[in-house]
């Protein structure tokens, strides 16, 4: 299997280096140091589950690798409109784009049945433009159960968490799923292809949607927040607000709120990825992550008062940031 990594960071290369250890031919596309230490060093990954290396090809052009069967997306969603110089040289019609993303993603109603079937989100594909780049007919969803971080250029801290789901968006098996899952298994990591990934995408996202903007607002941890009376019962109704808008979409989580607001506050003083990008002063990823599911509430009919809000006030936020 030929791969593409667009995006090689924490993710990206982590991901990169373990399809090269079982077999892949990967090709990783960086940029500045980053890149600069993998083509002279490799990626060196260092994990709890056991340190390794691996040295695929490494560059900033694309050209250079032609059609692939697979495109490994590790950018930050509100990155892919202008990804179309990166991508173009690498789709052949059947390349598969695995979009490691949070949220919502632009393709959610491409193969849904029911009443949105080909609706565009709005907040994730503003005009089409994304659409245009990386058409939904590629699109493989992809939920990512990992925690990682670039300790030094070429070098990758594998925190936690080996699982990637992936699934197509018509909820078919298909042949480039099964053999990119393979692929990734090959390399130490898992990799289920799931029927039903929406549900898998709003399980995750039930935590990234209050946690994450909370904490922009008041630059505190995920245990802080958990902690706090007030503001633990507003993370519980946003939770409960985006579960509605999920099951009215025939996706309900798959767990209880309750259950999944625990799990988030076990992981304790975390600044959120969310957090961490605002104190950096790079964008935020407030699209995927708010406008959409509130652009799907509002769809729906179903009552969002919470999420409504703080949407609000991140927006003026990044406004006045801007």
């Amino acid at each position: 299997m030929k791969v593409a990594v667009v995006g090689a960071g924490a993710i990206g290369a982590y991901v990169g280096a373990a399809l090269d250890r079982g077999g892949a031919e990967v090709h990783l596309i960086a940029r500045g140091k980053h890149l600069e230490a993998m083509r002279e060093r490799g990626v060196t990954v260092l994990s709890p589950r056991g340190d390794f290396h691996a040295k695929p090809h490494a560059t900033a052009d694309p050209g250079e690798i032609g059609p692939v069967d697979i495109v490994f997306l590790g950018l930050k969603a509100y990155s892919y409109a202008d990804a179309g110089p990166l991508l173009k040289p690498l789709l052949g019609p059947g390349t598969g784009v695995v979009a490691a993303q949070n949220g919502i993603p632009w393709w959610y109603f491409y193969g849904l049945p029911g009443p949105y079937e080909g609706r565009r989100v709005e907040a994730v594909d503003p005009g089409g433009a994304v659409s245009a780049v990386i058409p939904p007919a590629h699109a493989i969803g992809c939920v990512v159960y990992s925690s990682t971080e670039i300790e030094s250029p070429g070098v990758i801290r594998h925190v936690e968490g080996t699982r990637f789901s992936i699934g197509e968006p018509d909820g078919t098996i298909s042949g480039r799923c099964t053999a990119f899952s393979q692929a990734m298994t090959a390399g130490g990591l898992k990799c289920p292809v799931e029927k039903n990934l929406r549900s898998d995408i709003w399980l995750k996202l039930l935590g990234n949607v209050a946690f994450n903007p909370i904490s922009v607002l008041t630059r505190a941890t995920m245990g802080e927040i958990a902690a706090h009376p007030g503001t633990r019962e507003l993370v519980l109704a946003m939770m409960r607000e985006a579960a509605e808008v999920a099951a009215s979409l025939g996706s309900p989580p798959k767990i209880s709120i309750e259950r999944r607001f625990e799990g988030a506050a076990k992981v304790g003083d975390h600044k959120t990825s969310m957090l961490m990008d605002y104190e950096a002063g790079k964008p935020l990823e407030s699209g995927t992550l708010l406008r959409a599911p509130v652009e799907l509430a509002r769809l729906t009919g179903v009552p969002a008062p919470n999420l409504e809000m703080v949407a609000a006030l991140i927006d003026l936020l990044t406004r006045q940031g801007a």
